[in-house]
């Protein structure tokens, strides 16, 4: 018996120098160093003048003080930074990602050839925010209400068959019967805002709320566009009167896909790394970065730059992440279906000015 509590307690005391050695080792590791974070965005957008923020702060929180550098990585609806994240960078928490979560449902409804990830393997270190999305029109559009979309064509600004700004549109039409007729290639959704104010397109979808209301909140102080639903589980508490997308749905079975679309917005603006990293230094950057969402230097630069900091933890992140992957067969089998007649699965975004996923 003593023998055996003799064995137990080395045991205890071996595993308990690793866990201290392995912490001790994490600390030192980013001394001198430099981490690049990746953006799946162009730059200029919501996610990357948060992403540079949160890397501000975030390396005075990160033991050795390492330089973050932000590297914007656009394309193929936020699958290029994936794939990259998943498969070319360095495994040992020197390369971050920020991306905006459409990569998720591009994995589960198998949107493109071009996925070589599986989310569920990436470490999520947490978010900073997360906010619905949204559906709206230019104030001169001939539409009131998402109803009124039923009757009348609305142009829509697009940038990549995968971002939200293609997929929304394009499902509530396979679905609802809107008249969507997205005009896709879009380099950013930048663009797709100076589109609207001069008049190319009408609308636009994929805008969470607390990138419209940083980037352009005189539109909504000034009337100056129409909300017409908006995408989340429910609704924001500051906009109770726009309904959701998921409202649209004439069915238990729409309702069921609409809200699949409607899953990811939860993830908000994610922060993660690779697979594999060593799971002290993953603790280390979830650590650093809770610590980062809480510095008030960071939370009165985000006041003044009018960020929303609503951080998720890691392991909450993971498991809404875990969900989304495992979304039940058959309602990602008819959001397939869906996406297939509407000619959207497995396209590449097609030029300027072109139109795709015409409205019925």
């Amino acid at each position: 018996m003593r023998v055996g509590n003799r064995a137990v307690a080395a045991a205890s005391l071996a595993l308990t120098l690793l866990l201290v050695s392995s912490a001790a080792e994490a600390k030192d590791f980013y001394k001198g160093r430099t981490i690049r974070l990746i953006l799946s965005t162009g730059v200029g957008g919501s996610l990357d003048t948060n992403a540079r923020l949160v890397a501000h702060f975030w390396a005075r929180h990160i033991p050795g003080h390492p330089a973050i550098v932000v590297q914007n990585m656009p394309g193929a609806g936020h699958v290029r930074a994936a794939n990259y994240l998943a498969n070319e960078a360095p495994r040992d928490g020197t390369v971050l990602g920020s991306f905006i979560p459409a990569f998720l449902l591009a994995q589960v409804l198998k949107t493109s050839s071009a996925i070589k990830f599986n989310a569920a393997d990436f470490n999520w270190i947490g978010a900073s925010s997360a906010s619905n999305s949204t559906f709206y029109v230019w104030h001169t559009a001939p539409v009131k209400t998402m109803k009124d979309v039923l009757k009348t064509r609305i142009l829509m600004g697009g940038t990549g068959a995968g971002s939200y700004t293609v997929i929304y549109p394009t499902i509530m039409n396979a679905i609802v019967g809107t008249k969507f007729k997205v005009v896709s290639g879009y380099a950013t959704t930048h663009q797709i805002n100076l589109a609207l104010e001069r008049g190319e397109v009408q609308g636009r979808a994929g805008n969470n709320f607390n990138s419209l209301e940083v980037e352009n909140g005189e539109w909504l102080r000034d009337h100056k566009i129409r909300l017409l639903a908006q995408v989340g589980l429910k609704r924001d508490p500051n906009f109770p009167n726009v309904p959701l997308m998921t409202d649209f749905g004439r069915t238990r079975q729409d309702r069921k896909i609409l809200r699949l679309f409607s899953s990811d917005v939860a993830v908000g603006r994610p922060f993660l790394t690779a697979p594999d990293v060593p799971k002290s230094r993953v603790a280390l950057l979830r650590r650093s970065f809770e610590a980062t969402m809480k510095d008030p230097a960071f939370l009165r630069a985000a006041k003044k730059a009018k960020i929303d900091v609503a951080p998720i933890r890691g392991a909450q992140l993971k498991k809404i992440v875990d969900q989304i992957i495992n979304s039940p067969p058959a309602v990602v089998a008819k959001a397939r279906a869906a996406l297939l007649a509407a000619g959207i699965m497995g396209s590449a975004p097609k030029g300027r000015g072109q139109a795709a996923n015409g409205g019925k």
